[in-house]
């Protein structure tokens, strides 16, 4: 399989991400060497089970099966799978596999962190969301009543087996919500600072027809692309204390979005779409960026043809960005694009978003 490797060198927290459009059947084989001669407890989405239960024939000593939707990711399903891995009597040495979305990622992977401080887990993503963000750089979390991902851990997996095939089946609202995501890497590709340059916005500019119509080869390619740079800026900064805060462009208008509607109205993919044309805005009025870039911007979104969000009282919106993680001492951190595929941090007072129109 082609193999992209995340090298966390100073905490020898490196592992090998696999992409690959092979047989689903074969994921079993390709797992053997990380879950030979140990016990295997698997989170999977209740859906990818159904699909793909019986083909991925995973021997494990238990299967906990995860409704679909955010709101799974609670505190009621961390403590749940936690008491059967030691009802399952698992061991440090044992390991936990994610087969599923970024909630079953997540959880699984914060589960994986706490459990006897910490046990191998490995990530099977399902969703192209999952594919081409949270299932590489260790993040795992949790959402509360206060926001999402407040609670969680940074914590590396072993492994990440990414199948193409997987995203044949993905309905299309679960298919846009992961091209959110890959757009908004487009955006930020010069300052992930990769080691060598894929000029993601052409390519979703010249083959966004294979895209939308889940062309194997173009989505393998895609998936590649968006993985690499999300390894070179994971790479550069483990733990977001720094560059990695480029990898929340959208997201800080976007996660508002998505708890004003109590995540059932809008994906996180939609979500972030429009916390992107927020933040092109924002550039523009600024004087970040030229109006020129805006219209390439939404030409290149209008390009997946998003679910339209609808506007909401900015003052409300403030409240929400307010306990966003990155807020700060009466400060409310903003992604911004300052050139060309390039964006930089800012802090706005949070009084400056009460009285803006948007």
């Amino acid at each position: 399989m082609p193999e992209l490797r995340v090298k966390i060198e100073e905490t020898d927290k490196s592992y090998p991400v696999y992409i690959d459009c092979s047989e689903i059947s074969g994921l079993r084989e390709k797992l053997e060497p990380y879950i030979s001669g140990r016990k295997v407890f698997v989170v999977i989405s209740e859906k990818v089970n159904k699909l793909y239960g019986k083909i991925l024939d995973i021997p494990a000593v238990d299967k906990f099966i995860l409704k679909d939707g955010e709101k799974e990711k609670n505190f009621k399903n961390y403590k749940k799978i936690t008491d059967r891995m030691l009802k399952s009597r698992l061991s440090r040495k044992d390991v936990l596999l994610a087969i599923g979305g970024g909630v079953v990622g997540d959880l699984a992977g914060f589960a994986a962190s706490t459990y006897m401080r910490g046990i191998d887990f490995i990530q099977i993503p399902t969703t192209l969301l999952a594919c081409v963000d949270s299932s590489v750089g260790g993040k795992t979390g949790i959402d509360t009543d206060y926001g999402k991902n407040l609670v969680g851990a940074f914590f590396q997996p072993k492994a990440v087996f990414i199948n193409i095939n997987f995203l044949k089946t993905l309905d299309e609202k679960q298919f846009k919500t992961g091209l959110g995501e890959v757009v908004k890497y487009s955006f930020i590709e010069k300052s992930c600072k990769p080691q060598t340059e894929v000029d993601l916005f052409n390519f979703l500019s010249e083959n966004f027809e294979k895209i939308n119509n889940k062309d194997v080869r173009t989505l393998e390619k895609l998936v590649q692309y968006c993985v690499s740079l999300k390894i070179a800026v994971v790479e550069q900064d483990e733990k977001e204390g720094g560059l990695r805060k480029i990898l929340n462009f959208g997201h800080t208008y976007g996660h508002a979005v998505e708890k004003i509607t109590n995540y059932k109205k809008y994906t996180h993919g939609e979500a972030v779409v429009e916390g992107m044309r927020f933040a092109f805005k924002l550039a523009v009025e600024k004087g970040l960026i030229e109006k020129n870039y805006k219209f390439l911007a939404d030409d290149v979104i209008n390009k997946f043809r998003f679910t339209p969000v609808k506007k909401f009282n900015m003052n409300k919106i403030t409240e929400i960005m307010k306990t966003d993680k990155k807020a700060s001492n009466g400060k409310i951190t903003f992604v911004l694009p300052t050139e060309y595929q390039e964006v930089k941090s800012f802090d706005f007072d949070e009084d400056f978003f009460l009285n803006y129109t948007y």
